[in-house]
């Protein structure tokens, strides 16, 4: 598994989002975006890490960064989620994991001593000329936010 790292060109991506629209990197071009990688909506890992993402999202705004989260789910599970939780930001579909691979966090896992592939909780931190300045691989659910804040400097 190849990591990212700060200065690194944040790979494109175009996925789908909840609501059926396309969305890609380049949307965010000029600004910095919060990219966070989640296993699988609605568990309760995931569903902390998005909810402290949503209660931040008016510090974040003011810090100029937008939020996209991708995980293998489809668009209808994510919608799904989405409304349950009233997130309110892009959650995107990656199911056949091409991003997650590009980004380094599709891998093999171990949970309950058995081993799978699957997306490593990760997130990354994209300034406007699409550069990577901060990846936590393997990160908490909570502390995806304050990492992201910290590396803002606001931490």
């Amino acid at each position: 598994m190849a990591r990212l790292k700060p200065g690194d060109a944040a790979p494109e991506f175009q996925l789908t989002d909840q609501h059926g629209q396309t969305v890609r990197l380049a949307d965010f071009g000029g600004g910095k975006l919060l990219i966070y990688f989640y296993p699988k909506a609605a568990t309760p890992g995931c569903t902390r890490q998005a909810c402290s993402i949503r209660d931040a999202r008016e510090e974040l705004v003011d810090l100029g960064l937008a939020v996209v989260g991708i995980s293998p789910d489809a668009p209808a599970r994510q919608q799904k989620f989405d409304d349950k939780y009233n997130l309110s930001f892009p959650l995107l579909a990656d199911p056949d994991h091409r991003v997650a691979e590009a980004y380094g966090v599709w891998a093999e896992k171990t949970s309950y001593g058995k081993k799978s592939l699957g997306t490593i909780r990760s997130s990354f931190l994209i300034d406007a000329a699409g550069k990577i300045v901060a990846a936590w691989y393997g990160v908490k659910p909570e502390d995806t936010v304050p990492k992201a804040q910290k590396a803002l400097g606001r931490g």
